[in-house]
């Protein structure tokens, strides 16, 4: 882009381009409506701000709006789009249509750090983080933009390591001058930045999704480097000292392998770790990746297990697979792109 994008900032940071373009403060807010409500691509498009200040803004400015790269689509339904990202790497964002729901999966980083053993993402390395303006429009610019429903930080990257633009996307989504979503409709994943968990935690409102996917420490530590420096019980105990009662859900990702995670043992040593919490557990089918042995548990040791935490007093449910014909495994669209980049 040669101009500052739009998208992506705050009614503050709105007000500050109005003062700087010589616009009255309440231009702002007319500013967040085009970009954010009517959600043009252009600045000529505001057409309730004045020529001479549209000219103004146009020679430092631009929306910001960047059509995807490729789209991907399943035979059931899911997308999964490719947007330009960070150092030449590209990221996802994935559609994933259920009934009168549709949920858009976001990344928040290109690659990631925390280095997860089964995650594609995670074997691809970190390559920069993404701006609130890349990261909204991921938002804005899927085809289904208008009828999402839904919104999960759980593309690529660990959101609560790129926390500030995260929280400034977050703000532009709930915000009443923004989108003025409810935050019943956003969840954040994390493998569980204790410091940064702490501050999202108190700022905002929106679901906090855990990666767990082992509750022995060791063990967890084998696939899930994080664990060393956020153990995983000490991220639960900061949960418990917040309301997930009511408004906020707090749920646990659980993905299942085959002889690894899925006996009665790990079941009910799962329950323990969560006792105290209103968490709702989700059992996730492994999608094979490249360089991890890893195979996913058969349906009725997933249902045992299913059922096994629902008699220790948790609501667990198995997660439905989706989009499987279209490089299922969140980052390998963005890796098979790298590769032919690279190539």
């Amino acid at each position: 882009m040669s101009h500052t994008p739009l998208i992506g900032m705050t009614l503050d940071e709105l007000g500050a381009v109005a003062a700087e373009c010589g616009m009255p403060r309440f231009a702002a807010r007319q500013m967040a409506r085009w970009l954010y409500e009517k959600r043009v691509t252009s600045i000529d498009a505001m057409t309730d701000i004045s020529a001479k200040a549209r000219a103004t803004l146009s020679s430092r400015y631009e929306v910001g709006r960047e059509k995807p790269l490729e789209c991907v689509r399943s035979t059931d339904g899911t997308a999964k789009y490719l947007f330009r990202g960070s150092q030449g790497r590209n990221v996802e964002a994935v559609m994933i249509p259920d009934r009168d729901r549709a949920t858009l999966c976001v990344s928040s980083q290109a690659g990631c750090r925390m280095g997860c053993r089964f995650c594609m993402t995670g074997k691809q390395g970190f390559h920069g983080q993404l701006t609130s303006a890349q990261i909204m429009n991921q938002i804005l610019s899927v085809d289904e933009s208008a009828d999402l429903t839904n919104i999960v930080f759980m593309g690529m990257g660990e959101p609560l390591d790129n926390l500030q633009e995260l929280l400034k996307a977050l703000e532009i989504i709930t915000a009443p001058w923004g989108m003025a979503w409810s935050p019943k409709r956003v969840t954040v994943s994390t493998v569980g930045r204790i410091d940064e968990l702490r501050t999202l935690l108190t700022a905002t409102k929106v679901h906090i999704a855990l990666s767990v996917h082992n509750p022995y420490s060791a063990d967890r530590l084998d696939i899930m480097p994080a664990q060393k420096a956020w153990p995983v019980d000490k991220v639960i105990g900061l949960i418990r000292e917040f309301d997930f009662s009511h408004q906020r859900r707090f749920s646990v990702e659980y993905i299942m392998w085959r002889g690894k995670n899925d006996s009665p043992a790990h079941a009910d040593a799962l329950a323990r770790l969560l006792k105290g919490t209103s968490a709702r557990v989700n059992l996730i089918r492994f999608h094979a990746i490249p360089g991890f042995e890893g195979r996913t548990a058969d349906e009725k040791t997933m249902t045992d297990f299913r059922d096994r935490l629902n008699s220790l007093g948790l609501t667990a449910t198995i997660r439905a697979s989706r989009g499987e014909d279209i490089f299922a495994a969140c980052g390998m669209l963005a890796g098979r792109d790298a590769s032919a980049q690279s190539n």
